[in-house]
């Protein structure tokens, strides 16, 4: 009989180590209790056929009620308005500025002030300006004024002075200044007649006159001789406002006398 003796080293690598045993034991344990429990399940578990659902019928009958007269009150009475509580704002909690932004309106004052300062002098001059400019318009208008009322005293000193002059005029003799003395009649110097014999006639605007007239009482033998020399009579024309005018009513008396 043959005997093989292995030595120890090898018996002992091919056996497992307390540790694997361990794990080899655990892992047993479990899938014990796995198989129970998945056979306790199917052992448990029991096929329920679903429920047939069951129709139920209902039916409605409608009826129309009045209103109750409590509830139409209730409805239509007026909601009393809330007014709102005034909300007080919250204060505002401003920052402080930065030092750059104090530095830049430091720096942009001085230009405002300037700008300021220049409109300022600018709405001055203006003002100056639209000053004097009123007290010039104030003196023209004096000065017009003047004038008008200096040429409305001149004309009614004209038209004063010429109503003088037409009055004056009016006063004194109208004289001819060519005239021509009448003839005397040879019957009246044979029979030694004297008398005067007036004449009244218009002065034309070119100083001619026209329809002469005998006037008052006048020896007939004087009339035809004093009508043709007061017809040959030439007067200086009269002018009132700047024309000539016709003279009506100018007399004229002629003496017959007997040297």
């Amino acid at each position: 009989m043959t005997g093989i003796s292995m030595p120890m080293s090898m018996q002992r690598a091919h056996w497992p180590s307390r540790g694997r045993r361990r794990h080899a034991l655990a892992l047993s344990v479990a899938i014990g209790l796995h198989v129970l429990v998945l056979a306790a399940l199917l052992g448990h578990w029991q096929v329920v056929p679903p429920v047939e659902p069951q129709v139920r019928t209902l039916s409605t009958r409608l009826i129309s009620l009045p209103p109750p007269a409590v509830a139409v009150a209730e409805r239509i009475r007026p909601v009393a308005e809330t007014v709102p509580e005034p909300v007080e704002p919250s204060p505002r909690v401003e920052s402080p500025e930065p030092e750059v932004a104090a530095l830049a309106r430091k720096r942009v004052e001085p230009r405002q002030n300037e700008v300021r300062r220049v409109a300022e002098l600018q709405r001055a001059a203006r003002l100056k300006r639209e000053r004097q400019l009123a007290a010039e318009a104030q003196a023209r208008a004096e000065e017009q004024r003047q004038q008008a009322v200096a040429a409305e005293q001149a004309a009614a000193a004209a038209k004063a002075r010429a109503a003088a002059e037409a009055l004056a005029a009016a006063s004194r003799p109208y004289l001819p200044i060519s005239k021509q003395a009448p003839d005397y009649p040879d019957r009246a110097l044979d029979k030694g007649i004297e008398g005067d014999c007036t004449v009244t006639y218009g002065v034309t605007p070119d100083g001619r006159v026209e329809n002469p007239q005998v006037l008052g009482d006048c020896h007939p033998l004087f009339v035809r001789p004093s009508l043709a020399a007061a017809r040959t009579f030439r007067y200086r024309p009269r002018i009132v406002d700047g024309r000539a005018v016709r003279v009506p009513n100018v007399k004229n008396t002629f003496h017959y006398r007997i040297e």
